[in-house]
């Protein structure tokens, strides 16, 4: 038997009760926040882009950095994986309207980076608001989480000169909820389902990863995204049943 152990996080049990309760609280006030827009506008949730980054790694391997797995027979004896192999740093954002992207994170000499505010402030601006001018902007809503790299004023103030109010995000005009990856389309549709497809042919380099990546989601059919747009409804439904709690699928590490 082996035992994951993160060397990031311990919390008595009544902080870990009252940190889900707060998660559950602010969850909970986004709901009704949601279903009143529906309620007035039927189609609202078809108006959002839902924005997100993921990491592909080349081998397939999901990283938990400052993890290690010990064994239960000998103290001494245990397995380390790389803490950083091979991988590319995705974007994309996706709405009822089509999926704009994949945008892949790179220098100025086209190697792979991971995402920063100063990389991401680029993205929006040489990559991101380009594709919107065939959308109509007027009309959209713009969503994403509160990774570090969102939030800096900067960043924030180049979405106010696009959307205006029209932001969810950490910090922004409508609250995004933390540790809500179980409510957007990116997280519990996208990510999962490219990520399925592929390593099939079990590429041995960047290039070969990011054409995988690059032909699957070109690939999409609109019914699918159009699906997983229609799936979030129904997810805040059992949020607000069960009174904010994450969807029963996800397990949050603390």
């Amino acid at each position: 038997m082996y035992y994951s152990i993160d060397m990031n996080f311990f919390y008595s049990k009544d902080n870990l009760v009252a940190l889900h309760f707060k998660y559950d609280q602010t969850r909970r006030r986004f709901v009704e926040w949601a279903q009143n827009e529906i309620a007035v506008v039927p189609d609202f949730h078809k108006r959002i882009l839902f924005s997100d980054e993921a990491h592909f790694w080349l081998n397939g391997y999901v990283n938990r950095q400052n993890c290690r797995n010990w064994s239960e027979a000998n103290s001494q004896v245990y397995v380390e994986t790389p803490l950083h192999p091979e991988k590319l740093t995705v974007w994309c954002a996706l709405w009822a309207g089509g999926i704009i992207g994949p945008y892949f994170f790179k220098n100025d000499e086209g190697h792979n980076v991971t995402v920063n505010g100063d990389r991401y402030r680029a993205m929006i601006t040489n990559f991101f608001i380009p594709e919107l001018n065939n959308h109509v902007v007027q009309e959209l809503w713009f969503q994403q989480d509160g990774a570090t790299c969102h939030t800096a004023r900067a960043t924030i103030d180049l979405w106010k000169d696009t959307f205006g109010d029209r932001q969810i995000l950490r910090f922004g005009p409508v609250n995004w909820p933390p540790r809500s990856c179980d409510s957007t389309p990116l997280d519990y549709f996208l990510w999962g389902y490219v990520k399925s497809l592929v390593y099939a042919d079990k590429p041995q380099t960047l290039d070969h990863l990011e054409d995988n990546i690059r032909r699957v989601i070109a690939n999409i059919r609109p019914q699918m995204w159009e699906k997983g747009i229609e799936n979030w409804t129904s997810r805040w439904d059992y949020i607000r049943a069960s009174r904010g709690s994450p969807m029963p699928e996800i397990i949050f590490k603390m």
